[in-house]
């Protein structure tokens, strides 16, 4: 299979690299070029928000039987990208977000839920926005038969650049008593970055269509079990000190931003419900695999100690050092 990746270096798109070579596939990466291409495949430089960015994918002579777009940005780069590709490639595989249902999407959701409002030619909207509008562009481009359309869930695993599952790591592996927010049997729903990226090759591959929410089974895992298993995978004295979530609210401490993957479903149940309860029996039946809770954190952990221990979001995810005062005084 000739592979295109439109990105291939930071996450997801590392992910879907590692799988594709791991197969024999032929791998093309298109980005900014600002961080080294991976070893085995072919890259092409450009900025998709610039002018002429795409000219080195215009002048490839070769075409390929997937394109996977991994864009969160204005869904103008995704059409023109698109639209460049609808004759040089047999199908359009775009990495969106369950984050495109109107919000809150009801408990037990599946890929029927209403989604916000998009605009392929979009340049400046929200997130959710964002990705919807890269959705319509992925479909008017290659038309509903040739697009794939991968709402990814909570992502977890090696190379996040968002900070969620390693900042707790990281405060886990300083060790001492950690302050917990209740409940522990809060649930949680995620997937690893590598199982999507191994379910989405095989999807494009085997011609899958249309919207799949892509995220692991809901009620696998609590927010104690995660926290359990950083402990676990770090190896520290670690020892954590439950707090009920009223008290961290009450606090000002906001779930989800101030502290990662934590969603209190009693005082906030629409959050929990919209992101802790999806529907993915649609993507089981096509063939999704989930690994365990603990070879994510173990593998999560042994990455970020090759890049120094901490990874801080560049969304700012995680405690700043004036909250983490008042986190640790309750």
């Amino acid at each position: 299979m000739r592979l295109l990746i439109l990105g291939g270096t930071e996450f997801v798109g590392r992910a879907l690299v590692r799988s594709a070579l791991a197969r024999g596939w032929d791998v093309t990466v298109f980005n900014r070029g600002n961080r080294p291409a991976p070893q085995g495949v072919t890259a092409l430089v450009g900025d998709r928000t610039a002018a002429d960015g795409l000219a080195a994918l215009a002048a490839a002579p070769e075409g390929w039987d997937v394109v996977v777009d991994t864009w969160a940005d204005a869904p103008v780069a995704v059409r023109d990208a698109a639209r460049l590709l609808a004759g040089r490639a047999g199908r359009y595989a775009y990495v969106s977000s369950c984050s495109v249902y109107a919000w809150p999407a009801p408990p037990g959701s599946d890929e029927s839920a209403p989604p916000v409002e998009g605009a392929p030619d979009a340049r400046d909207v929200p997130y959710a926005e964002a990705k919807r509008g890269g959705e319509l562009a992925a479909v008017d481009a290659f038309g509903a038969d040739r697009s794939l359309l991968v709402r990814a869930g909570l992502l977890l695993g090696p190379w996040e650049n968002i900070g969620r599952l390693p900042w707790w790591l990281a405060r886990i592996g300083r060790g001492g008593t950690v302050p917990a927010p209740g409940p522990a049997d809060a649930p949680v729903q995620y997937v690893d970055v590598r199982d999507l990226a191994e379910w989405t090759l095989s999807a494009a591959q085997a011609g899958l269509s249309g919207p799949y929410n892509l995220v692991g089974p809901p009620g696998t895992a609590t927010f104690g079990d995660v926290l359990g298993e950083c402990v676990a995978a770090t190896g520290s004295d670690a020892g954590l000190r439950w707090i009920a979530p009223e008290r961290v609210l009450e606090a000002g401490i906001e779930p989800w931003t101030d502290l990662p993957l934590w969603v209190p479903p009693r005082q906030a149940p629409d959050m929990a419900g919209a992101l802790y309860s999806l529907d993915v029996s649609k993507a089981l039946a096509a063939g999704l695999e989930c690994r365990p809770l603990a070879e994510t954190v173990a593998d999560t952990w042994e990455w970020l100690e090759t890049v120094g221990g901490e990874v801080r979001g560049k969304r700012g995810t995680g405690l700043s050092a004036e909250q983490e005062e008042v986190w640790r005084g309750l």
